[in-house]
């Protein structure tokens, strides 16, 4: 699943920690990537359209919807005794978490399990294991950056993204378009790596320092 390096964590009893007491509450049962299988499916199709494009659709659908809301999934793998994360590949370039835009009456979870189905599955599936929301972006403008943070002098912001951890079960199957990759892609590698994935993805690894990962391969 690509050419990553990656770093060993220690071990304790099966758990990988920072040291101390373990709250099983916060410990992360996390399978290896042999575990699951890998197929194809129709591509998708995605707009061809420029920055500006962007810009002006962004704009319209804010002047009829308000905020516009995205959310995304932290879905987690063990490959050599490390944590990956798995990231979309589109167009041999960008990464991206799986997930997407919330749709007008639609809820955050809801629309996740849509979102996953629609990429990582063959048909629409409800049994995504969504839970906690790890962490809040905000745009404040339509051209401006994603921050962690409201900054102080915004008033409307134009964009919220939200990440949840999704906790996947021991074997499942990854049904992706054809015009996608889905690469998994160890913690260490995207940690505060902004050029190459991005500030959400990048701070991935922070949001998850609070929990323990149980390998379950090695327990």
């Amino acid at each position: 699943m690509g050419d990553h390096s990656f770093l060993t964590a220690e071990e304790n009893g099966g758990v990988y920690s920072s040291g101390g007491a373990v709250n099983t509450s916060s410990v992360l049962d996390i399978y290896p990537l042999n575990h699951y299988y890998f197929g194809s499916k129709e591509a998708l199709q995605f707009k061809e359209e420029t920055l500006a494009d962007r810009v002006l659709r962004m704009k319209l659908n804010y002047d009829i919807h308000g905020l516009r809301t995205c959310v995304q999934a932290v879905l987690l793998v063990e490959l050599f005794k490390h944590p990956h994360v798995l990231l979309l590949q589109v167009q041999n370039s960008i990464f991206k978490l799986p997930g997407g835009r919330v749709s007008p009456g639609e809820s955050e979870i809801e629309c996740l399990r849509r979102k996953l189905s629609s990429k990582l599955s063959m048909s629409e599936d409800d049994s995504w294991e969504v839970g906690e929301c790890l962490g809040m972006w905000w745009r404040p403008g339509f051209e401006t950056l994603t921050y962690p943070f409201m900054p102080p002098d915004t008033k409307r912001p134009k964009e919220c993204t939200k990440l949840f951890l999704v906790r996947l079960p021991e074997s499942r199957k990854f049904i992706v378009p054809k015009n996608l990759k889905l690469l998994a892609v160890p913690l260490c590698q995207v940690h505060e790596n902004f050029k190459t994935y991005g500030p959400i993805i990048a701070g991935v690894p922070q949001l998850l320092s609070k929990f323990s990962y149980n390998m379950m391969d090695y327990v």
